[in-house]
């Protein structure tokens, strides 16, 4: 019996700490399902995403679901450290319990009293091991302890750093597309000015974050559920609108060029894909654009002043890059409750820099 607990001590401890390793120290995408990581991110957002349905106004409702990602990293810290006490106090039984110190704590209880002074290195010494083999045991848990707490010190300000750098380009994109963010809008903007080209160096910026979100949330998976600073904003909604406006431009702007377009419409897709994959969501099939809203968007941006092209042709190529990023953007907004924009702004949509504490707007001028 005390064998057969030396082994699933020694397997708990093995499977946490690689565990930890993988979700802390290795910068990739990790497939493996069986990791208490994995359980714990989705085990805690499910009930948490379907509570989240009874706040009816979204201000408490997005504040609710943003609490989430601190809880979720708190909740999984917790169950690394407890496995890992579990673990070390299941060898120290395995081992024969050979401590010594106050009277009346034997047994699991006591291997499990020291194995967690031992983890947190609180150095009491009122228990002791008394064997050689608990003293190496007790020696590889306050060594594993330290390096446990240094990882833990490490990842969270590198969340951070990442959730802010992301924020930066989602906040900047409010003064281009608005809030929530649309296509239509930032073409919009383009040819507000003299040169409608302006849009490419916004277009190469999303490039480059778009590259960064790939690289950060396959690494720290956590990060998909960190919410904007504003609940009309998120991370997935301004990536939906930079690719609805490269899928414009490359069906055809008048005074743009497309090339620009393309590659950031690529890594931008890229990053729907394998964060799909990382987060376990399955594609679906994508919701069309209907032939009203074709006709409106083409309205509205004629009106704006944006020349687009027209004709089957046209119509045929929108759908199709459409079909290349949709059936990955819809399964992510369900999952996350983070809603789509739409190509079109909403009705009396206005810029978050406009609003202030007491929901005023500043003058029309501005836009």
């Amino acid at each position: 019996m005390r064998g057969l607990v030396l082994i699933l001590g020694t397997v708990l401890i093995l499977w946490v700490l690689w565990d930890a390793f993988e979700t802390i120290l290795l910068p990739r995408r990790v497939p493996g399902r069986l990791r208490p990581s994995r359980f714990v991110l989705r085990w805690l957002w499910n009930p948490w995403s379907r509570a989240s349905e009874l706040i009816h106004r979204r201000s408490r409702r997005e504040g609710f679901l943003a609490s989430y990602a601190l809880l979720s990293i708190v909740v999984l810290l917790i169950v690394w450290a407890t496995s890992l006490v579990v673990g070390f106090a299941m060898l120290h039984w395995g081992a024969g319990s050979k401590l010594a110190g106050v009277e009346g704590m034997d047994g699991f209880a006591g291997d499990l009293y020291m194995s967690g002074t031992t983890f947190f290195t609180l150095g009491l010494g009122d228990l002791h091991p008394m064997s050689h083999t608990a003293r190496v045991i007790t020696v590889i848990e306050a060594g594993t302890g330290f390096g446990f707490l240094a990882m833990v010190i490490a990842y969270v300000p590198v969340l951070y750093q990442a959730f802010s750098k992301r924020e930066v380009r989602t906040t900047m994109l409010d003064q281009w597309a608005g809030s929530p963010p649309a296509a239509a809008v930032i073409l919009r903007r383009c040819f507000e000015s003299d040169d409608p080209s302006v849009v490419t160096p916004l277009l190469r910026d999303w490039e480059v974050t778009c590259s960064e979100i790939l690289e950060s949330h396959i690494s720290y998976p956590i990060l998909c559920y960190f919410r904007s600073q504003h609940d009309n904003q998120s991370w997935l909604a301004s990536l939906s609108a930079i690719l609805d406006t490269c899928s414009l431009v490359i069906v055809g702007v008048d005074k743009i060029d497309p090339f620009q377009a393309r590659l950031t419409f690529a890594i931008a897709r890229h990053a729907l894909v394998d964060l799909c994959q990382t987060l376990a969501v399955r594609p679906e099939v994508a919701e069309p654009l209907e032939e009203r809203e074709r006709d409106e968007l083409r309205r509205w941006l004629t009106e704006a002043g944006v020349t687009m092209s027209g004709g089957s042709e046209a119509d045929r190529k929108l759908d199709e890059l459409r079909e290349l990023y949709r059936p990955y953007a819809q399964p992510l907004s369900r999952l996350l409750r983070m809603p789509l924009p739409s190509m079109l702004p909403p009705p009396k949509a206005r810029y978050n820099w406009e609003t202030t504490a007491w929901a005023k707007t500043a003058p029309d001028e501005a836009h």
